[in-house]
């Protein structure tokens, strides 16, 4: 069975408060809670996912619903603003974190740390890394290859805070450079500038990716166990299979020469031929052999399980601190075993894990080692802290 216990010198990353104003269903909430695991439970409908999603927000992104700003404020409410804050316990103390959408502002959410205005998203994944499962999340395998690369993505980022920055600078490249093809004015030189600093990007976010990959990899070959199945992940992309066989440098003249060859190709598409934005995550399920979309659903619940808590093993190995993990309705689509072991391994990573489900009777085996809360109506009308001795 794989140690899952984390370092010595590991660090709890944990909420130490949360503070809502005019978000989903929560007109005001302020709700402080210890470091160990949070259960929230109460009918379908009364704001357990919209608690999670408020955290996912203290993350660069859209969150774990990927809503609209303009979608997030509560409504009927007297104004269209909305914020959550936090007060995070580090390993260097507290911090304070808060964004949001406020009135007036061009549409970007506002974030300030510690009480300054942060200088974009990534100053977020520079305090900390929120990793979720969700039941929209079940079909990951086989839906569209788009949603599997945000998902590899978010995990890239633990690893790697600038990750998504360059992810990003990489994708405005890419659509200024479609802006100039469709234009069919061709400036050689503008197009060879864009096309470097393109490949500069893309080789990054796919070495990034690819030094993922072979961590989670060692993890997963028997995770906990045999409870939760072993996987092999594999990235399907031009850049990185490039990178198994070549130095960066010369990946990157690869793909400027390649962007360069395809420009009569990609004036008609619009697009790019190749590059990170077309990379596919491949899981294979070990002990059936059998890709994951063949997989059962309870079978592709649990291995995207397996890749989550390894994960959050192989962050706190290498950071010495843990990621904050949110697991919506997960619970219900486990049997009894599986539920006990997840618990059980929750327990032991040590990371602050926030669960949702209707039945608390699901997560009956946290017994003392979690904190229990009852929603109602955008309301806690419930809080049991079984740790408290």
């Amino acid at each position: 069975m794989v140690d899952l216990s984390p370092p010595r010198h590991a660090v709890r990353l944990a909420v130490k408060n949360l503070s809502l104003t005019q978000f989903r269903s929560y007109a005001r909430l302020s709700l402080d809670v210890g470091p160990e695991p949070v259960v929230l439970t109460g009918e379908n409908g009364a704001g357990k996912t919209n608690l999670l999603e408020a955290l996912s927000l203290l993350a660069p992104g859209r969150g774990l619903r990927r809503a609209r700003l303009s979608d997030l404020c509560q409504r009927g409410a007297d104004t269209q603003g909305w914020a959550v804050a936090a007060i995070l316990r580090g390993p260097n103390g507290c911090i304070n974190i808060g964004t949001g959408d406020i009135t007036g502002t061009s549409g970007r959410r506002n974030i300030r740390i510690d009480g300054a205005d942060a200088a974009g998203q990534k100053s977020l994944a520079e305090q900390l890394h929120v990793i979720w499962l969700t039941p929209r999340m079940d079909r990951l395998f086989i839906d569209a290859p788009s949603a599997r690369r945000r998902f590899f993505d978010r995990l890239v980022a633990g690893f790697d805070p600038g990750h998504g920055h360059r992810l990003a600078a990489y994708q405005r490249c890419m659509r200024k450079r479609a802006q100039i093809l469709r234009a069919y004015r061709v400036d050689s030189s503008w197009l060879n500038a864009i096309e470097e600093t393109m490949s500069e990007y893309a080789v990054a976010v796919a070495a990034a990716r690819c030094g993922t990959l072979a961590r989670l990899n060692v993890l997963l070959k028997a995770p906990f166990g045999s409870l939760f199945p072993g996987a092999i992940l594999e990235l399907e992309g031009s850049v990185e299979s490039w990178l198994i066989d070549m130095p960066a440098v010369e990946a990157e003249e690869r793909l400027r020469v390649a962007l360069a060859e395809a420009r009569a190709h990609d004036m008609e598409t619009g697009g790019a031929t190749l590059g990170p934005h077309r990379t596919d995550l491949l899981v294979r399920h070990i002990d059936y052999d059998l890709p994951a979309g063949q997989c059962s659903t309870g079978e592709q619940k649990m291995l995207l399980v397996s890749i989550v808590l390894a994960h959050a093993q192989a962050q706190t190995q290498r950071s010495g601190q843990t990621p904050l993990i949110l697991l919506d309705e997960v619970m219900a689509h486990l049997d009894a075993a599986h539920r006990d072991h997840l618990i059980d391994a929750l327990c032991v990573l040590g990371a602050q894990t926030w669960l949702t489900g209707v039945e608390a009777d699901l997560f009956s085996s946290f017994a003392s080692r979690a904190q229990f809360l009852t929603i109602s109506e955008g309301r806690i009308i419930d809080f049991s802290d079984r740790k408290l001795a």
